[in-house]
């Protein structure tokens, strides 16, 4: 079983290592064409014109997740909460499974319905101008899609922490809501920050439900109901039809992304680390 798990892992690390190196050497020679500093911030996407810029969508990928990020972590660690320490636990049951059911939806179901529903809904409460398809939907679309991971990281986390930690706040005359936000959120918080970047990375990388939604035009947006256009996006609507500098340049875009997400997922991992290093020195003292 010991040789079982090491393969599993190796063949884990090749095709990571795979794509890595699949995405770089597609993408290292555009920048013969276009140095870094210009791809980067570049705000004109026109490959007819042979000019390639990126800033647009990198914003916009970064307004998106970080709104997406706002609005699932205060929901999803507020969910969690209620079904581990308020609801009933046949209730609890019932909505866990809702949950579950929630992960299970494919993205572009959840796109369809974001483009039948929510942009209607935006552009009808300003004014009916074609503001449905934006930023501000985008942002709506992601933060249910990361809903599920958060909970369900949270509510394991929470469940996680020991009943003596409980016993001892309420012997010490602590509420219920003091031991949840000043002993029970602290002593769970390295799962619920797994979660919160497994989050992070599903709506950085989420596609189809985006393309729906956002309006696809590559422009740096100016307000909420602005149409955008993602770095995800940009991949998957012109990869079909590119070729020569145009492709290398996609490629270069899934480079950009694929550093921007190690490098999200390696500060939040240094993060956890560090808050936990702190704990376990408050806990010695």
């Amino acid at each position: 079983m010991k040789m079982i798990f090491w393969l599993c892992a190796a063949i884990m690390i090749i095709v990571i290592t795979f794509m890595g190196a699949y995405i770089v050497f597609g993408g290292l020679p555009f920048f013969g064409h276009t140095n870094i500093i210009d791809f980067l911030l570049g705000k004109k996407w026109n490959p007819t014109g042979e000019k390639f810029g990126i800033f647009p969508m990198l914003i916009t990928s970064i307004y998106g997740t970080i709104g997406a990020t706002i609005i699932g972590v205060i929901v999803g660690i507020s969910t969690a909460i209620v079904l581990v320490e308020i609801l009933p636990s046949k209730v609890t049951k019932v909505f866990s499974a809702a949950i579950d059911l929630l992960a299970g939806i494919p993205s572009v179901i959840y796109g369809f319905w974001g483009l039948t529903v929510i942009v209607p809904i935006i552009d009808k409460l300003w004014g009916g101008k074609g503001a449905g398809s934006s930023l501000l939907a985008a942002i709506f679309i992601l933060s249910i899609m990361i809903l599920p991971t958060i909970i369900r990281m949270t509510e394991v986390s929470l469940r996680a922490v020991p009943n003596e930690y409980k016993e001892g706040a309420l012997g010490l005359g602590a509420s219920k809501f003091q031991y949840i936000f000043k002993v029970q959120l602290g002593a769970a918080k390295s799962g619920i920050m797994a979660g919160i970047v497994l989050g992070i990375g599903r709506a950085l990388g989420e596609t189809m439900a985006v393309i729906l939604v956002s309006g696809n035009a590559a422009i740096i947006p100016k307000s909420l109901v602005d149409p955008v256009r993602t770095l995800t996006a940009n991949i998957a609507i012109e990869m079909g039809y590119a070729s020569g500098v145009h492709q290398q340049a996609l490629f270069a875009t899934g480079m950009v992304l694929f550093i921007l997400i190690m490098l999200i997922n390696f500060l939040l991992t240094q993060f956890i680390r560090s808050a936990e290093r702190r704990s376990g020195n408050a806990s010695k003292i």
